[in-house]
């Protein structure tokens, strides 16, 4: 098996542009992952943040999480284990609107500290939906302009830990899904392993490398590029020793946003039938509720039975 796909975006500058862009058009096409390095955000400002989460954890939320582990195990066999992740997490909103001063227990220089970070995030994301337009041959801009809706596109973090799992055997730090959204940018612990993803019927270990963002696509990548690129399983193994850290951004549709096949990428055939469904991103999100954890293509198949109204092309 090919090695997982590592990037290095400071060589788009320079003479190796046309390679590094066949390596991103493989990994999108072939993994749904690749990791990035020399990505522009800097290596101080997330070491800070990697402290500042390790920090709040500690501080905030292991007390918590602990007496959540000690009820499970001790309820034993009444525990479903199936539908159990080993993992204490919060969430932040930033697009539309921000929810990062109603998070309780967050320091200022926390809450300071994760605005300029997933500001970073975003103008990532945004340079790379460009990078998938090129690839493709749509028009700079087209991904963010699908993904906008009426308010632009929704765009928040899901902060992560994994700690020690006396029962890893048994129990999955997050089962196995694909993201519903778009584009998702990981920083991840790069000492404590645990993310794979699944390819060619074997899960593969996501390496931990230091200073890396992680990227993914999402289930809307998927349709509207006619699945040309493709979201793809990804679970976090629960680990005996470690706690490991995982933020996940996740660069999302409006949720008026109406998502279908880019024209472009249709094939003649393709125009008389429905290989991927139209629909609007919320009503997506509310089956992806429901059925996280079970497989993408019957969502597909409900949202085609959905119909919705006719919807002009996405002006370039």
């Amino acid at each position: 098996m090919a090695s997982f796909p590592v990037i290095n975006l400071e060589k788009l500058e320079g003479g190796e542009r046309s390679r590094v862009m066949e390596v991103l058009h493989d990994a999108c096409a072939n993994w749904g992952f690749f990791e990035l390095l020399h990505h522009g955000i800097s290596h101080e400002l997330l070491d800070k943040v990697e402290r500042l989460t390790k920090d709040h954890y500690k501080k905030c939320m292991e007390e918590r999480f602990r007496e959540f582990a000690s009820k499970t195990l001790q309820d034993g066999s009444k525990v479903d284990v199936d539908n159990l992740d080993w993992e204490s997490t919060f969430y932040l909103r930033h697009l539309p609107t921000s929810n990062m001063s109603e998070i309780p227990d967050l320091s200022d220089e926390y809450r300071e500290t994760m605005k300029e970070f997933t500001l970073r995030l975003e103008e990532l994301a945004e340079q790379l939906l460009d990078l998938l337009c090129e690839n493709l041959g749509l028009e700079k801009g087209y991904l963010k302009k699908a993904f906008s809706g009426s308010k632009g596109p929704t765009f928040g973090t899901k902060v992560s830990n994994y700690p020690p799992c006396p029962k890893p055997e048994l129990i999955k730090g997050l089962r196995a899904h694909t993201d519903a959204g778009g584009l998702i940018l990981l920083f991840q612990d790069d000492k404590v392993s645990g993310l794979q993803l699944l390819k060619d019927g074997e899960w593969v270990d996501v390496p931990p490398m230091h200073h890396s963002i992680v990227i993914n696509l999402g289930d809307q990548i998927e349709v509207i590029t006619n699945g040309k690129y493709k979201s793809v399983l990804h679970r976090v193994l629960a680990q005996p020793d470690g706690t490991r850290m995982s933020i996940a951004s996740f660069y999302n549709p409006g949720s008026d946003a109406v998502i279908y096949p880019a024209a472009a990428l249709l094939e003649e055939a393709e125009k008389q039938s429905e290989v991927y469904p139209k629909f609007m991103f919320e009503d997506y999100m509310k089956l992806y509720a429901v059925q996280k954890f079970q497989a993408k293509e019957p969502r597909f198949e409900t949202m085609k039975a959905m119909k919705i109204a006719n919807v002009q092309p996405i002006a370039t």
